[in-house]
């Protein structure tokens, strides 16, 4: 593998990390406001009020503090993958995924160097992804890649910043916070997911009429949407989530169009306040994303 193909297969998983990070588990901080149980609030009344219920979720989910995921994505034919683990969050998000490439661009590059699926491990500060063996004798027989957080801010810009964002602020709640920003969220019905009644919920979020006043999310959380949203190219964004009985999210889709193709997710989320114990893999056997994306000098080409 040349240099350049390290290089852009650093990058390209920069962008995959992150958007597993988005897709499973993005959003900040617990729910603002204060609202009636939400599980009273399901059973349908006239006086139902899905922005109440969907708040006394938002603060039930980020309550729980971890979950076990499971994803899957397709983003035009830049990639599609699967991936299932266990996150946790509140004081950054933490966990170990194992995803796997399924389709596009991303998963001919993965296939190229031997590395179709990843282990992903998620800390406080950095991201860090298990190549494979393949991989390894290309750079020293190392398999580990680390992503700094600070890092991808200030070598990626704006790009950089919005994942950095992503990573060290993550709930499964991103999905509520998503609908209640929405300002047009819609009870939908009650639906079987994988054996649990779940209520449904719907909604499709606008960037030029994202509101503050409808839904009490602060001026902060908004301004991170749609920082969020122009990154991506997304002018509209249609969310579904599915709520068990106990106010806890079990399911979410996502439906945009983005500058790399049509974004569509589905994440279901079990086993609330499962224990997730991950650490940094050993230095030893780990090299930084910014050493492998530095261009090499001439000399270092010739050896």
């Amino acid at each position: 593998m040349n240099s350049r193909s390290v290089r852009r297969t650093c990058v390209s998983l920069v962008a995959a990390g992150a958007a597993l990070a988005g897709v499973t588990a993005c959003g900040s901080g617990s729910g603002s406001g204060s609202a009636a149980p939400a599980k009273e609030q399901h059973k349908g009344s006239s006086d139902f009020s899905p922005v109440a219920a969907l708040q006394a979720v938002q603060k039930k989910t980020d309550g729980a503090g971890s979950s076990k995921v499971e994803v899957t994505m397709s983003m035009g034919a830049t990639m599609g993958l699967e991936g299932a683990g266990d996150l946790a969050w509140g004081n950054g998000m933490t966990g170990t995924m194992r995803m796997k490439y399924t389709q596009g661009t991303m998963a001919q590059t993965m296939k190229q160097i031997g590395a179709e699926s990843i282990d992903a491990r998620y800390l406080r500060d950095a991201y860090f992804a298990n190549m494979g063996p393949a991989f390894a004798q290309s750079v020293g027989g190392k398999h580990w890649i680390r992503y700094g957080y600070d890092d991808m801010a200030k070598l990626m810009g704006p790009s950089g910043a919005v994942m950095k964002d992503q990573m060290q602020n993550s709930t499964p709640q991103q999905g509520v916070k998503v609908l209640l920003a929405s300002g047009d969220v819609k009870k939908v019905g009650t639906e079987d997911v994988r054996g649990v009644q779940a209520t449904h919920y719907s909604g499709t979020v606008d960037l030029a009429k994202l509101v503050g006043s409808s839904s009490g999310l602060d001026a902060k959380t908004l301004d991170a949407f749609k920082a969020q949203m122009t990154q991506s190219g997304i002018s509209t964004d249609t969310v579904d989530i599915w709520v068990d009985k106990d106010d806890l999210l079990v399911k979410k889709t996502e439906r945009a169009a983005t500058k790399n193709g049509e974004l569509n997710t589905t994440a279901f989320y079990s086993d609330y306040g499962v224990k997730v114990d991950v650490q940094a893999p050993p230095a030893a056997d780990t090299l930084d994303f910014t050493t492998l994306i530095k261009p090499k000098s001439p000399t270092q080409q010739q050896g």
